[in-house]
Formats: structure tokens, sequence, C-alpha cells
């Protein structure tokens, strides 16, 4: 007898917010838009703009849900989601959705460099539309012990290895974000070391879960979390999940990240999930369900131990002990 064992994360199919709710609510959205713009008498092409806003991609959404990908959790609601966001770029605390509009991202260019067969610039319009793009539902658990789920839209950052064609075996894949400090007044604070700069090993790159988001909850990705596309490594505290990329380079030196370069003692390269290893100021034994006000424990690799614990065999820590190897 066949016996399957459901993996800690997933849900039942019923569990599963049906796609039709996320057409139905992006119809009404450009619907309201529509009737706006009808109601303020303006012309057919700011109708047509009404309907259609400068977006990266939008035909591609809502995709396709790839049912393997679950998180054992409700949704957060997306008005939740999309209004707690740490993007430093755009200021210090959770509520710069607002500011973060500001942010020009159409057109996007995207270099793709380092140890490849040959250098690449490409729009990320142009990149996305190459991509298989499909929909999983991800945990996302924060440095700053809360979390979230969301139902990401993009494609494996394996994918995107292979388009970039490594060359020479690198060992590490360093990403970057913009600098803008024009359109994002947190870049003109001169203490932090911009442009942020993250980071993962190749092994971690090719890794089933490591996603580049282009997209959220069946529409392209707000700007706020991270638009035109980002990183979403689900086993890691969120930090390490690099917003608005320019810049994708193959290397044999480990990166310097961000974070890595302000505080090392408290935020490590590899930045593993971990209940068991407190951050220096607080616990991670728990964590805060955004929007619920409720305190659940926190799991190993928040759950994805299964896809991703060999990873860290043969790094010293092995698969847990340290949060900061």
């Amino acid at each position: 007898m066949l016996i399957k064992r459901g993996r800690g994360w997933e849900i039942k199919e019923n569990e599963i917010t049906p796609e039709k709710h996320f057409l139905d609510r992006r119809a009404a959205i450009f619907g309201l838009a529509g009737a706006a713009a009808v109601a303020a008498g303006l012309g057919s092409k700011a109708l047509a703009q009404a309907k259609a806003p400068a977006l990266v991609a939008p035909e591609l959404y809502p995709a396709k849900r790839n049912a393997a990908y679950q998180a054992g959790r409700d949704l957060t609601e997306e008005k939740t989601a999309t209004n707690y966001n740490n993007f430093y770029e755009f200021g210090t605390n959770k509520y710069i959705a607002d500011s973060a509009q500001k942010l020009t991202i159409k057109p996007w260019r995207i270099q793709i460099d380092g140890m490849v067969e040959k250098p690449i610039e490409i729009d990320a319009e142009e990149l996305i539309r190459k991509m298989p793009i499909e929909e999983r539902v991800y945990r996302f658990r924060c440095v700053e012990a809360w979390a979230m789920t969301v139902p990401w839209s993009g494609f494996q950052l394996s994918e995107l290895v292979k388009f970039a064609k490594p060359a020479g075996d690198p060992k590490y894949l360093r990403m970057e974000t913009f600098v803008r400090s024009d359109e994002a007044r947190g870049q003109r604070q001169d203490w932090y070391p911009w442009p942020y700069t993250e980071g993962l090993s190749m092994a971690e790159a090719m890794n089933e879960l490591a996603f580049m988001v282009t997209g959220a909850y069946g529409k392209p990705l707000p700007k706020q979390m991270g638009a035109p596309i980002r990183l979403a490594t689900p086993w890691k505290y969120g930090f390490k999940s690099v917003k608005s990329i320019v810049r994708f380079s193959f290397t044999n030196e480990r990166p310097r990240t961000f974070w890595e370069g302000l505080a090392p003692d408290e935020y490590g390269f590899w930045a593993n999930v971990n209940p068991a290893v407190a951050h220096p100021r607080w616990s991670q034994a728990t964590e805060e369900i955004i929007g619920t006000g409720k305190r659940i424990p926190s799991v190993i690799y928040n759950g994805y131990g299964e896809q991703v614990a060999a990873l860290y065999k043969d790094i010293e820590g092995g698969t847990g002990r340290k949060l900061f190897m």
C-alpha cells in the first residue's frame, strides 16, 4: 500500500483561497478605477490608463498556483501584508507603502555579471516574460520575530541561474538593490552602506524553494514589497529576501551583505530561522502572526527543513545550533 505522508507546511486543498476570489477582486479594482475616470469627465485615453496602470507584465497575473508549495497556515490578509513592510530605502518604520510609490519601476534594467559566459543587461519586463511564472504560498519569518503567509508569484531562482549561464563554477550569487536617493528618501541617510546587498551560496540559489518574486496576491508585485523583482527564501529570516534587485553577480567570494556589514554579531550571512538561538536582543522561540495578535512557536528552518537541512550538514554549526554561521 502506498502511503503518502504530508509535509509539515502543506495545507488541504479546501483551505486554499480560490483563484476566483483573486480574479473578482482584481476586476472590481479596475472597475472602480474606470468609474472614477468617467466621473471625473476624463477621455478614453485616461480611462484606458485607469484600467491598465503602468505595471510590469500585468498580463501574467494571476498565475496558476503550484499546489506543491503551501504554508500550513491561513493567508495573511492582503491589506495587512502590503502595509507592513521593512524597506529601509523608504524609511525605518513599517508603514512605507505611500513613500515607496515614488519608485520608478518601468523601465527597470537588470545586470547579470561576474562569473558568467557573457555579461547581460536586460529589462525586468523582458526577463520576467522569459520565465515560467507560477504562484506559491510561502511562510515569511522576519528576524524581528513576526511572521506572515503570502501567495507569491514568480519563478525559481534556478531558472535565472540557467539563463545567466555561469562559468567557472562560482560559489556564490550576490544580489544588489537600486540606488536612487531622489526617489528613496531612506537612501539619503549616509550612515547606511547603500546599496542593499545580499547573497546566497550557489547550493542555496539552486534549491527548489529559492524563488524570484514578481507578484503577490494574484497581481504584479507592489512597490513596497520590492517591485519589480525580489527574492524569497522562506527558510531564512526576511532580511535575506532582498527587494527591487538591479544586479546579480556570480562570484567565488562570499558577499559581505548589507546587515552583516552593519552588525555582524546580529545579522550573519546564513541567517536560517532557528528558534533555539536567540537574537542578541530578543528571543526567536516564538513569533507573532501579523494581523492576528497571536504568538506561536517558531520552527527550525521555518518549517522547511525537509527541503533545506541537507544544505548545511557540512557547515560549522550543522543543521542548526548556530543562527549566524
